[in-house]
């Protein structure tokens, strides 16, 4: 076979990984050009972040694609099956298999008949980023449910705490690029895996630290990232406030800050403040040591190494912040006073400083046009319709009342297992009076709960425009192949949902117009951006007002212009924290973590993805200090309960947490040999700001479980 020959065999497809995850990657998918199959997923070598290489995820991402058991067709419970657990691998059993046509029909009929009985508030729809594409995760389906008048709900669930302390502070979710951490003098990942989670930015890292950077890590457990890192201080979960605070006030104290910069970018009179806040006697470093777990010659150690790190090296001292820090009681004040710190060491003058938390703010997409919340007012209220937190589904689903929840729509989501207060959830969602509509790639634990399956896309089967909340790149995504079986997107559905029950010509809207009106705008940071050009380049850069964030007063979109320190960060331990009355009960504290090798509950079902997570499949892993008075050893089933709920795991006795913590990783309750998952025992207590989920406050007891001697595995 000759050159030529083997060219036009095969074609290339530039798409861009739509999964949660800050890297959005540029990704190049080869196709088969006869049968129209994708061959191989490679990442995109001329992106400046992806640069060539994908996670070890995406690397799989066609043994999803074409995985066996995809949702391929629209199919609707079986008279008479309850709702609830199947079995994995016979959940079709539960399901028979109708057209399109019906789905949309008889869809329509009911949603239209519990808006006319209950009100249109009584329909929820559920949806967070199984897509992070601007089309899928928030576009036809918004205008649908706006004209409807459904309830609105209120994505919280990962992000809005630190998402509001970042814009308390700066105006702005903007934050340092990952290109710039290679050229940082030192380096502070706290609460991020960034091995983990956040790949991309690891050569980065690694290049930083070939030219002398120091990487410290700041997390109560000992990820990936932390064995990897010079120095790991394993903080107490829900006191990054606190050991924030301690670094200030050695900063202060030794006049370490930045005035100048201080005085030029900070709103007059907020640096005074928090200088007199930072150093009274309980942020002191001993005090803060007694509280945080981490000694205090470590606390005054870190904050000079990081106020100095300009003086000593000539690099930025930057900081990668992540989610965990704000899933507690108090962690929108946390992630407030970790990005405070920059501030008062001025380093984002300086090239490699700075901090990142999420740069999803950055893209100025004209949410507006594409999701038409105006439709609002011609739905029967006529008014903008009552918001339901996400974080609180159990609540929604049992108690809420006026009207009460009669209908649930499901989609980029799998709230069965990533929703706290498991057990309220699964309560609700058992109701045989909910009508409930899934749409999805895979059986699920949320589909067992489904009156109807839709067929759901991967990103290679759409096409959708992105920007991303690690990098500052926009990107259209190419559909790389047609969509497998009668699988559609998001816009297709909702926008025949929305032609079948309202009529309206904005349901017509397809993926070339809807990206042309999230590109209509006219902020410069997408100054010459197109949808023209973004199929032509795959990737072009948000047009910035200069290299380095936040480095002048410009940069701040706050009321004042300036960066906002108040209200000060005030330490308060979480109810459920071990200093609290309810350590009494349950003395441990529990973290309910990420799989490294999963996607929160994506790719859990495949084998090959199982494989690499075995060894941490069903654990809970315990200090050996915790576990020696519980009589508890390494391979016995044990109990971790808490009023909320109990499950049973396998435990490891082990030095990846400290003292009085105990951790687990999260996967599908359908996979383990008991009915519940690791959100049975958290709670739908809410953070401080910004309403989100407090995942790692939560307080349990682990005990010894009696043996039967008949044991299942705990996970497959």
């Amino acid at each position: 076979m000759n050159a030529d020959t083997d060219i036009a065999t095969t074609h290339v497809v530039h798409a861009v990984c739509s999964l949660d995850c800050p890297d959005s990657c540029g990704v190049l998918v080869t196709i088969d050009t006869a049968s129209g199959r994708a061959t191989k997923v490679q990442g995109d070598p001329t992106h400046p972040v992806t640069r060539g290489f994908l996670c070890g995820k995406v690397a799989k991402m066609l043994d999803r694609v074409y995985a066996p058991d995809r949702l391929l067709y629209p199919m609707r419970r079986k008279a008479g099956v309850p709702k609830g657990k199947l079995a994995h691998g016979r959940e079709a059993e539960a399901f028979e298999r109708i057209t399109w046509d019906e789905a949309i029909e008889e869809i329509s009929v009911r949603l239209e008949g519990i808006a006319r009985e209950h009100g249109p508030e009584s329909v929820l729809p559920y949806s967070y980023a199984g897509t992070i594409g601007q089309l899928g995760y928030g576009s036809m389906d918004r205008r649908f449910f706006h004209r409807m008048g459904a309830s609105q709900l209120d994505r919280t669930i990962c992000s809005s705490a630190g998402g509001a302390a970042l814009t308390s502070v700066y105006g702005i979710r903007l934050g340092t690029k990952p290109q710039d951490y290679a050229k940082a003098g030192m380096i502070l990942a706290w609460g991020a895996n960034i091995h983990g989670n956040n790949i991309h930015l690891w050569p980065f890292i690694e290049e930083a630290r070939r030219n002398g950077a120091k990487l410290v890590v700041i997390d109560p457990y000992r990820t990936r990232t932390a064995a990897l890192a010079d120095e790991h201080l394993a903080i107490r979960p829900g006191t990054d406030t606190l050991l924030a605070l301690g670094m200030m006030h050695v900063i202060f104290r030794e006049g370490l800050e930045d005035k100048a910069y201080l005085e030029a970018c900070v709103r007059p009179g907020d640096a005074e403040a928090l200088r007199t806040h930072a150093l009274q006697a309980e942020h002191a470093p001993e005090a803060v040591a007694a509280v945080t777990g981490i000694a205090g010659e470590k606390i005054e150690e870190l904050a000079r190494a990081y106020a100095t790190t300009f003086a000593t090296s000539g690099k930025g001292a930057a900081i990668r912040l992540n989610y965990g820090v704000q899933r507690s009681e108090n962690g929108g004040t946390a992630a407030r006073a970790v990005a405070m710190l920059p501030l008062v060491i001025g380093s984002w003058q300086h090239e490699g400083g700075g901090l990142t938390l999420s740069t999803s703010g950055s893209f100025p997409f004209n949410t507006t046009a594409t999701q038409m919340p105006e439709l609002m007012l011609q739905s029967p209220l006529g008014r903008a319709s009552r918001v339901v937190n996400m974080s609180e589904l159990g609540q929604a689903l049992t108690t809420l009342s006026d009207p009460p929840v009669k209908a649930m729509f499901v989609y980029n989501s799998n709230p069965a297992v990533v929703a706290p207060n498991q057990n309220a959830v699964l309560k609700g969602m058992a109701r045989e009076d909910l009508f409930t509509v899934v749409h999805e790639q895979f059986f699920t634990d949320t589909a067992d709960y489904a009156d109807y399956l839709l067929p759901a896309p991967t990103f290679l089967e759409t096409k959708d425009v992105q920007g991303s909340y690690g990098h500052l790149l926009a990107q259209v995504s190419q559909r790389a192949i047609e969509p497998r079986g009668e699988v559609r997107n998001n816009v297709r559905l909702f926008g025949e949902l929305g032609k079948r029950m309202f009529g309206d010509a904005c349901f017509d809207d397809r993926e070339d117009e809807l990206i042309d009106q999230a590109l209509t705008t006219d902020h410069p940071f997408f100054a010459g951006i197109t949808r023209e050009r973004l199929e032509r380049e795959g990737h072009a850069a948000l047009v910035l007002p200069g290299p380095l964030p936040f480095s002048t007063a410009d940069w701040f979109k706050t009321a004042s212009g300036r960066a906002e320190l108040k209200p000060l960060p005030m330490f308060v331990a979480a109810v459920e924290s071990r200093n609290a009355p309810a350590a009494r009960a349950y003395p441990l504290e529990f973290l309910p973590r990420k799989a490294d090798n999963y996607m929160n509950s994506t790719f859990v079902n495949h084998p090959g993805h199982q494989r690499l997570e075995a060894k941490n499949a069903g654990v809970l892993e315990m200090h050996p200090t915790d576990a020696a008075p519980r009589g508890i050893a390494s391979g016995d089933t044990v109990e971790i309960f808490n009023a909320r709920g109990s499950i049973a795991l396998k435990a490891v006795v082990n030095e990846q947490v400290g003292e009085g913590v105990v951790a687990a990783r999260l996967g599908w309750n359908k996979l383990s040999a008991g009915s519940a998952g690791l959100n049975a025992l958290t709670s739908e207590t809410l953070t401080d700001i910004g309403g989100g989920a407090t995942f790692y406050s939560t307080l349990v007891e682990v005990r010894r479980a009696v043996s039967t001697g008949d044991e299942r595995p705990l996970h497959q």
